[in-house]
């Protein structure tokens, strides 16, 4: 379905055709980035569809919250790709794209027959894209890998543990999501690379090694100098000030809300406008060290103030001396947030089968070539005969591969 006018939006990717191979979470998110910055997408998908598709809410089969979410901008074919006649479609797919991204393992697309070396010889200049479990240079290349695994291998899980029990997963994609836009960012270099050199290349972008670096980022800790205790280095992985705890909601009288004093200066307006002198002495005339030392401290004196206080209240204070400050956020509050809601970030739509929907739209602005949402998530096979058209294949071969059940295409309606 067109959104606004397509000749008038063309984003920084226009021209760029990517065949996406994946599906559920990590791939199709990406994919759907890089088609929101202008590049078209032509989603290969087996003739059940993404198992994403039957993922969350949904008021007809295979079209599912996630799905809807994670897929626009995109174009579907359904195609067999384990029959000869499903191959050569693809084959012909590859010919005309400037990538393909995948998140199979790797053994089982090479079993395919469109490994790197096989796509390559296809077409020599193509970026290709693997979203892999774990790197194929370690001992683990070959195990299946999902969020849940990858949080906990890589040691979110047990982060997540502090104050509580036993280790957590977070509650959201964490590790799908963030190797997803570790994708987005290798698929933009390899093909700026191209376009410098005019050489394709193979990249590969594992979830565990990718949230490994992206935990450690700021947990390296004591790892940084080898483990050893000296000169008042902690020896143990960690960023002490917040695994030491402390930072958390706050509660107040009607609800909870997020404050976060972070210099003396702040910290200082926030108890003076409690009318706390003595606590604002006490911890903003200390440094950064002896404060960070405190801070478990710090936020149990914080806690029995700004329980006597609305949150109204409190972020009157706070935004009057610039400490930063939130109101606490339900999901379903978030079509109402003010900035939300003054951005445009939520937006409605028609779905041509599924009807009016809420979407959310590309957060990042390009002044000069803005990123758009010109497709909505394609039902199953809806673009199947339009892509084989253009792929070369007459009215009659088409219809032959749709009998034979080679390829299949949407039905007129839901």
């Amino acid at each position: 379905m067109e959104l606004g006018s397509s000749k008038a939006a063309r984003g920084p990717l226009a021209g760029v055709r990517i065949l996406d191979l994946t599906s559920v979470v990590l791939g199709p998110l990406a994919t759907q980035i890089l088609g929101d910055y202008g590049a078209e997408i032509i989603k290969v998908e087996n003739l059940e569809g993404d198992l994403a598709r039957d993922s969350g809410a949904s008021l007809h089969q295979g079209m599912s919250s996630i799905f809807l979410a994670i897929n626009r901008n995109k174009r579907s074919i359904a195609v067999d790709l384990k029959s000869p006649e499903g191959k050569e479609v693809l084959r012909r797919l590859i010919s005309g794209a400037d990538a393909l991204v995948h998140n199979m393992r790797v053994a089982a697309i090479e079993k395919l027959g469109f490994g790197y070396g096989a796509v390559a010889e296809l077409k020599p200049d193509i970026v290709y894209c693997a979203a892999t479990g774990f790197g194929q240079d370690g001992p683990d290349r070959d195990k299946p890998a999902f969020d849940d695994i990858i949080q906990a291998a890589c040691g979110l899980a047990s982060v997540n543990s502090l104050g509580r029990d036993q280790p957590d997963y977070v509650p959201t994609l964490i590790a799908d999501k963030t190797t997803g836009m570790a994708l987005v960012n290798a698929v933009l270099a390899a093909l700026f690379f191209r376009e410098r050199s005019g050489r394709g290349q193979y990249v590969e972008v594992p979830m565990f090694e990718t949230m490994v670096a992206f935990l450690l980022s700021e947990h390296m800790g004591g790892l940084t100098f080898g483990g050893l205790t000296s000169h008042n280095v902690p020896g143990k992985a960690g960023y002490a000030r917040l695994l030491a705890g402390g930072r958390r909601p706050a509660p107040t009288k009607d609800g909870y809300i997020a404050i976060l004093p972070y210099t003396g200066a702040q910290l200082s307006g926030f108890f003076n406008g409690m009318g706390r002198a003595d606590l604002a002495q006490k911890y903003g005339g200390a440094d950064r060290p002896t404060r960070n030392a405190r801070l478990v401290e710090m936020y149990q004196d914080m806690v029995q103030l700004t329980c006597q206080r609305t949150t109204a209240e409190l972020m009157e204070i706070c935004t009057s001396r610039d400490i930063p400050a939130t109101p606490i956020y339900a999901l379903d509050e978030l079509p109402d947030h003010p900035q939300i809601k003054a951005v445009g970030l939520i937006r409605r739509a028609e779905h041509p089968s599924e009807g009016a929907i809420r979407y959310i739209d590309p957060p990042i602005r390009f002044a000069a070539s803005p990123a758009t949402v010109r497709l909505q998530a394609p039902l199953l096979g809806q673009h199947t005969g339009e892509i084989l058209r253009e792929a070369g294949y007459d009215a009659a071969e088409i219809a032959a591969l749709e009998a034979r059940r080679i390829v299949s295409q949407s039905p007129s309606k839901v």
